[in-house]
């Protein structure tokens, strides 16, 4: 029997998909439960428990149709693709479980367990994106490459990313599914982790659609640029320094006004004889 975990992946993940079938000619062993341990890159951290017992009702009456795949390693073998079996073989209490063995690197362990999760929708967005994270870190991928190996656009990715910038409960809201992805693309770009949680515990609260919650946010942003604005900006300390010396020095009014580096310096007359005193001052002191 053959089984193909999904479609529509990037070149390089797709040549990772065979390794998963399972044909007439492969070995197929019982390896004792006690003998495996799942798959660490797993980033899928929620099982249903009752799609769990539903599953493990099946494995009582009919066993376990479609073998695991495993790896070799110390002390034992570690789940490759299959850990949904695994649970369900435990909590159905069988001592073993059909598996094939395979070699594969850390790298394609860990794709294929993005492969086998996202390609079916079993993970949440914060898990996508904190695998997708992990890829990136481990093997020091950029978000192109990324978006190659699991054939997904790149703003896709980044979408994905962003959403690590959230402050902690609002991820798990993420998880839980209390906050929709959309809801959390429209508050992770505000700066103000305070005003981001607010908005999601409100939209929670009165069960706000994205499009409202989107038009919250744009009036938020509308007042804050209307305050900036308004917030007359400050001077610099060292210029205010700088005018009250060269207004003593020549008992006048002196404003500098500066912009990126270049300016003016503005000496201020109130008579012409007052004119011909800071004209004698200022060659004097060219001179």
């Amino acid at each position: 029997m053959s089984k193909r975990l999904g479609t529509g992946l990037g070149k390089g993940l797709d040549a990772l998909l065979p390794s998963l079938n399972i044909n007439e000619d492969d070995k197929v062993v019982e390896i004792p439960l006690g003998q495996l341990r799942p798959n660490p890159y797993q980033p899928r951290k929620n099982f249903n428990d009752e799609s769990i017992q539903e599953l493990a009702a099946s494995i009582k009456e009919h066993g376990v149709i479609q073998p695991i795949i495993v790896r070799s390693v110390l002390k034992g073998f570690e789940i490759i693709a299959g850990e949904r079996r695994y649970r369900a073989s435990q909590a159905s209490g069988l001592a073993t479980i059909p598996a094939v063995v395979r070699k594969f690197t850390d790298q394609q362990v860990m794709e294929i367990a993005l492969i086998e999760n996202v390609q079916r929708e079993d993970l949440n967005a914060m898990e996508v994106a904190v695998a997708y994270q992990a890829l990136i870190d481990q093997f020091n991928m950029t978000q192109e490459e990324l978006s190659v190996k699991v054939g997904k656009s790149r703003s896709h990715i980044a979408n994905f990313l962003r959403l690590l910038q959230l402050p902690e409960e609002v991820k798990q809201y993420v998880s839980r599914g209390t906050l929709s992805m959309g809801h959390a693309k429209a508050i992770v770009g505000l700066k103000d982790k305070k005003i981001v949680k607010a908005l999601a515990d409100t939209t929670i609260k009165e069960q706000w659609s994205v499009r409202q919650l989107e038009e919250e946010v744009k009036k938020l942003e509308e007042n804050t640029e209307k305050k900036t604005k308004l917030k007359p900006k400050r001077k610099d300390p060292y210029i205010n320094q700088l005018e009250e010396s060269l207004r003593e020095t020549y008992r006048t009014t002196v404003k500098i006004k500066h912009n990126n580096n270049k300016g003016k310096i503005e000496i201020l007359y109130y008579s012409k004889d007052d004119l011909d005193r800071l004209l004698e001052m200022l060659q004097g002191k060219s001179s």
